[in-house]
């Protein structure tokens, strides 16, 4: 298996599906909370509007929202980037506090054995994990790789 993560902002909504099948993705992993986009420049991930387009594409979806941050651990990042001054589209990295509490509420109670096996099972081969950062370390995402990388030994890219 082939594990990838991916953004939105940023990209076009051609650069965005043709990151995906160049990548040959057979399941996308949606792991936000919400999952809308205020405006129009990125509707098309809208979770409508991009399952139609992952299913034109022959791409699977899967949103896992045990995965997403709850709003307490967001509002942790959101302190914190007012404090720093940071617009989120600017962000380069997650707070120290929004990893802590990221690590210990979710990813440390989530299962990911059942996971890897799920993949497994359905013979899936090229899996991205998708929210809408541009930069990975931005994003919870990276700490969802993180955790694949270091206890599956999965090398993890970005798209």
């Amino acid at each position: 298996m082939n594990f990838y993560t991916i953004g939105v902002y940023g990209s076009t909504q051609e650069q965005y599906f043709t990151k995906l099948t160049d990548a040959k993705i057979d399941l996308f992993c949606d792991i936000r909370q919400r999952r809308g986009v205020r405006g129009k420049k990125y509707s098309f991930v809208n979770s409508k509007r991009l399952q139609q387009s992952l299913n034109d594409l022959d791409i699977k979806y899967m949103h896992i929202k045990d995965l997403a941050p709850t709003k307490e651990i967001r509002d942790k990042q959101k302190y914190d980037d007012l404090e720093t001054k940071t617009l989120k589209r600017d962000r380069d990295t997650l707070g120290n506090k929004f990893i802590f509490e990221y690590k210990k509420c979710i990813i440390d109670s989530f299962c990911f054995d059942d996971l890897m096996q799920y993949f497994k099972d359905k013979d899936y081969q090229n899996i991205v994990f998708f929210c809408v950062e541009e930069k990975a370390k931005a994003c919870h995402r990276s700490l969802v790789a993180s955790k694949i990388e270091q206890f599956y030994q999965q090398e993890i890219k970005d798209l």
